[in-house]
């Protein structure tokens, strides 16, 4: 299992890498980050830095023994107790539960290093692979919504 560890700024060329191979495959289901925040990425990755400085968002990344990441797992917006989860992982990564197993990690750190009481997520109705992550961590569906426009369900999880 790759380690799951904050974003520091030597992260950098190994995140790019994983945006830029696997931009194709997180455009299939989520909207494309576009040209202009590949050509900005490291005034980008700076500013996330910073905002985790701030303690606003938490952004995690999935690295491999040799450097390489595989993953990504954010909360943002975090305030008053609760924040908003984000993940990708990569297209040669998926389907080996590493999903699964680092959103759990962030939980717990959520809960015991953050201490956030609440986190919220979205997944569109059709990415069966990202609603199964949720439930199996535990959050449960509160409501439909639209996700880039597209039907979606956002899921709830009490921290306790």
């Amino acid at each position: 299992m790759p380690e799951l560890q904050l974003l520091r700024l030597d992260h950098g060329p190994a995140l790019l890498a994983f945006e830029l191979e696997n931009r194709a495959y997180f455009a299939a289901s989520i909207p494309d980050r576009g040209d202009e925040y590949f050509a900005a990425f490291d005034e980008r990755h700076r500013e996330l830095l910073g905002w985790q400085a701030n303690g606003t968002d938490l952004p995690h990344v999935l690295v491999e023994a040799d450097g390489t990441i595989v993953g990504r797992v954010n909360l943002i917006a975090v305030a008053d107790g609760s924040a908003d989860l984000g993940y990708r992982i990569a297209e040669r990564a998926a389907g080996r539960g590493l999903a699964t197993a680092a959103v759990r990690q962030v939980c717990a750190l959520a809960a015991a290093d953050y201490g956030l009481t609440e986190l919220r997520a979205k997944a569109k109705i059709d990415n069966v692979a990202s609603r199964t992550v949720l439930t199996r961590n535990g959050f449960v569906p509160v409501g439909e919504t639209v996700l880039n426009g597209q039907p979606a369900m956002t899921y709830r999880l009490t921290i306790t």
